[in-house]
């Protein structure tokens, strides 16, 4: 199982994918989608699934991503973006330029009405994660460090070369502030960039 597939940062995705359902499908099952059954999805599915890989790209050559992933390189090497992507979900799920608690709560359970709509077009493996995302509401905890402690416990058990998560959590707390300031570095741009695709995509 390759790193990207064990970060999984739904709540970016979700929210780049600017409440187009089809967008959003595409964008939160494309980790699961492998060489060519990509085209056995629709072209706006597949408009999705192209558009997280080029949120990826973006993501893991942004300067800022490039600073985050230093503090965690040593324990986890290839590991050190999948966690930093997770981390980023709880920076803007705490973010008040984009969400409220409010706010994120109505989101989060329209991206999971949404998916639900569409769950006959999405791949079996995902809807099983789906499941779980849906009952324990990832979406909505990763607003707290108990959801991100979960969640990096999660990146672990998909992993194939690391085997704790404990100094991921800690080293979070420990660089908290100077994370949130990478990821303010950071998201105006992925925001900005992920906009400009997905206005390519409609025209």
């Amino acid at each position: 199982m390759n790193c990207r597939f064990a970060g999984m940062n739904f709540l970016a995705h979700a929210y780049l994918s600017f409440e187009d359902p089809e967008i959003l499908a595409g964008n939160m099952v494309s980790d699961f989608v492998k060489g060519r059954a990509k085209f056995l999805f629709s072209g706006k599915i597949q408009d999705g699934i192209n558009l997280h890989r080029q949120i990826d790209d973006f993501t893991d050559t942004h300067p800022a991503t490039k600073k985050a992933k230093e503090f965690f390189r040593p324990a986890y090497r290839l590991y050190s973006g999948a966690i930093v992507d997770i981390l980023y979900d709880h920076f803007l799920a705490n973010d008040a330029k984009e969400f409220s608690d409010a706010s994120l709560k109505a989101f989060t359970s329209k991206t999971y009405a949404q998916l639900e709509s569409l769950s006959g077009q999405l791949p079996p493996h995902f809807l099983q994660v789906f499941n779980y995302m849906r009952i324990d509401d990832w979406l909505y905890n990763y607003r707290f460090n108990q959801g991100m402690q979960k969640s990096l416990a999660g990146l672990v058990r998909r992993a194939t070369y690391i085997s704790e998560s404990n100094t991921a959590y800690q080293l979070f707390l420990q660089h908290y502030n100077e994370l949130n300031s990478f990821y303010l570095e950071f998201f105006g741009d992925v925001k900005q960039f992920a906009k400009d695709q997905f206005m390519a995509l409609r025209g």
